[in-house]
Formats: structure tokens, C-alpha cells, sequence
């Protein structure tokens, strides 16, 4: 497994079901972490158009929902996921609750923010719905700050590069 990728991590889904992020090898990735009661929180149906417009070009969004900011994540597990399916239509996969800063940051979210680790970026969150962009091979490639929207047209040229190649 490559060093400087994410396919080296497990994460749990929301019904606390392991994962292989090597299971997305060969797709684009945003990965955000979201809050249900975040000023940001309507770009989950953002997010969900934007999963929609790219999906079948293998494009794939990945939710962790995290309570690490103002306490804006309540809720816990399938909670969750059906307060995303049920208000916003989310389509993507919804994972557990995670830690994504700090020193109990979980392995995926460390790996994400410090450049030390993933060779390109060093950013992390700093509020809910902060996005990162990972290429085909599991690459951190980009970041985005939580005011940009996901379906910007920033963001769009980005996946499409990525997709191209």
C-alpha cells in the first residue's frame, strides 16, 4: 500500500461497519467533514448534486461527520445518516462520527492535514464542511475552506482534471 495515500486507512460507516478506503481506488474523492447543525450543513445537498453531476464518471463523496467544532454534530451513527438522507437526499456514503483535529484526530483526517504525511497539503479543518480533493491514487491533491461551496466552479474543475487523467 502506498505510503502517500489514503487507501492505507479503515474507517467505520455509520452502522459502524469497517471500510478499506482501498475499496475506492481509482475514483476521485472529496472527503468533508459535516455537522447537522452548521451554518454549512445545506451544502450536504450540495454535495449531493455534485456527487450526482460526477458519480458515474467515478467520482465518489465521503462524509465524516464530526462534533469537533461548536459541538454543531449531536447526533450519533444512523442518526446521522438519516438526517442526511431524510433533509438533504445524500446519496453518498455517510461514516461515523470522527475526530478531525487535534491530538485524538483519527489516522485519516492526520494523514489528510500534515504534509509531513500525505506529501502535498498541510491544512487542517479549521470549522465543519472543510474539504479535501484526492486523486484516482488515493493522492491528497487539494483543500477547500468550509465557505466554498462544493458545487463551485473551483472544485468542479478540479474533479474534471482529475477525471481526465
Amino acid at each position: 500500500m502506498e505510503k502517500n495515500s489514503i487507501h492505507q486507512f479503515k474507517v467505520k460507516d455509520a452502522s459502524g461497519k469497517e471500510v478499506s478506503l482501498a475499496d475506492y481506488k481509482g475514483k476521485a474523492l472529496l472527503i468533508v467533514n459535516t455537522a447537522s447543525q452548521c451554518g454549512f450543513t445545506p451544502q450536504l445537498d450540495d454535495m449531493e448534486k455534485l456527487y450526482e453531476e460526477f458519480k458515474e464518471d467515478g467520482f465518489e463523496v465521503l462524509a465524516f461527520p464530526s462534533n469537533d467544532f461548536a459541538g454543531q454534530e449531536p447526533l450519533d451513527g444512523e442518526a446521522i445518516q438519516q438526517f442526511c438522507v431524510m433533509k438533504y437526499n445524500a446519496q453518498y456514503p455517510i461514516f461515523e462520527k470522527t475526530v478531525v483535529k487535534g491530538k485524538d484526530a483519527s489516522p485519516l483526517f492526520k494523514f489528510l492535514s500534515d504534509k509531513k504525511l500525505n506529501g502535498k497539503v498541510s491544512s487542517k479543518p479549521k470549522w465543519n464542511f472543510y474539504k479535501y480533493l484526492v486523486d484516482k491514487e488515493g493522492r491528497v491533491v487539494d483543500y477547500y475552506y468550509s465557505i466554498t461551496n462544493p458545487t463551485s466552479s473551483k472544485i468542479k474543475r478540479s474533479i474534471k482534471k482529475i477525471l481526465a487523467d
